[in-house]
């Protein structure tokens, strides 16, 4: 499948100019032109926003963006953590799709900005999203929601983030988490298995992956951790699950092994594969005019887990 006209204008234009790529430049410029590349979205209105900060386990605080699709009642809530590669985005570069995502589903958003490497490394960036998962979900710590409908979502190396989540909630018991939305997520770091050759240069480099885990990892053993290497975590008991993946995205094969994998382990898996996307899609149909129908579809599928009964 050849790749969507918007997607191929886009890789052109990139090319065309003298930017490089993300993984060649110093981390705070990487830093500013992610956000820059973002910023100029437009934002749909939401009902309410408001930006709260979260606590952390060693007493820092984290930034927060709560987003309320309506009020005056409690909604239920999906927790989403942002790409990046664990060293870029935001809350703010995310906040687009955030917006869509609060949009769709008819609930609550709140989008965390955990710590990022290097400056903080692994197991930073988990202990602060599984911290604001039960902080979140904890009675009374959030107004407008029900802290009792809880789902977790992520892109990218957000998506490994949740899914790491999801693996300690039900582990610990804290939270009964409702469902789990990943997008495109980074669920290894063996690129041997992890990336698929044919679309390498396709949004992402195989070198540009190497140095986001470079800057988030403090030693290649803790590759294996399984609060990274979530294809290698056992999976039984998590939430039904969501998988959005982009055709054209050279680490579509993780997304796709971890669907096998949750099925494997008994988890019911929708997969919803966008043709002629490209890695970083989700939420962007301003820019992809078929990433509105996956902001569709995650929507939905956040809206019926939050429906259903315990018994269901």
């Amino acid at each position: 499948m050849p790749l969507h006209p918007a997607a191929q204008k886009m890789i052109e234009d990139a090319q065309a100019s003298d930017r490089p790529n993300a993984h060649l430049l110093p981390v705070p410029e990487a830093r500013r032109n992610f956000e820059d590349d973002f910023g100029a979205l437009a934002k749909p209105e939401v009902e309410q926003v408001v930006d709260i900060e979260v606590p952390s386990r060693d007493g820092e605080t984290l930034p927060a963006r709560l987003y309320l699709p309506s009020t005056g009642s409690a909604l239920p809530l999906t927790l989403y953590f942002h790409g990046g590669g664990w060293l870029l985005g935001s809350v703010d570069s995310h906040d687009t799709a955030t917006r869509k995502l609060a949009l769709a589903s008819g609930a609550a958003v709140l989008s965390v900005g955990y710590r990022r490497g290097p400056e903080a490394r692994f197991p930073v960036a988990v202990h602060d999203a599984y911290d604001a998962v039960v902080w979140a979900a904890t009675p009374g710590n959030l107004s407008g929601v029900d802290p009792s409908r809880v789902a977790v979502a992520g892109d990218s190396a957000g998506g490994n983030l949740a899914a790491s989540v999801a693996i300690q909630a039900r582990d610990s018991g804290a939270v009964d988490l409702l469902h789990l939305l990943l997008a495109y997520p980074v669920t290894t770091c063996d690129l041997s298995i992890g990336i698929d050759p044919e679309y390498e240069g396709i949004m992402l480099f195989r070198d540009e992956l190497q140095w986001h885990q470079d800057n988030y990892l403090s030693s290649p053993d803790e590759a294996s951790d399984p609060r990274v290497d979530i294809l290698g975590a056992k999976l039984h008991g998590l939430p039904p699950a969501t998988v959005v993946l982009a055709e054209c995205d050279p680490i579509r094969p993780q997304g796709e092994l971890l669907a096998e994998a949750l099925r494997a382990a008994g988890v019911e898996v929708l997969v919803h594969q966008t043709p002629g996307m490209v890695h970083g899609f989700f939420g962007l149909d301003e820019v992809f005019p078929p990433a509105a129908e996956a902001m569709e579809t995650a929507g939905q599928r956040l809206a019926a887990a939050f429906s259903r009964t315990p018994e269901e």
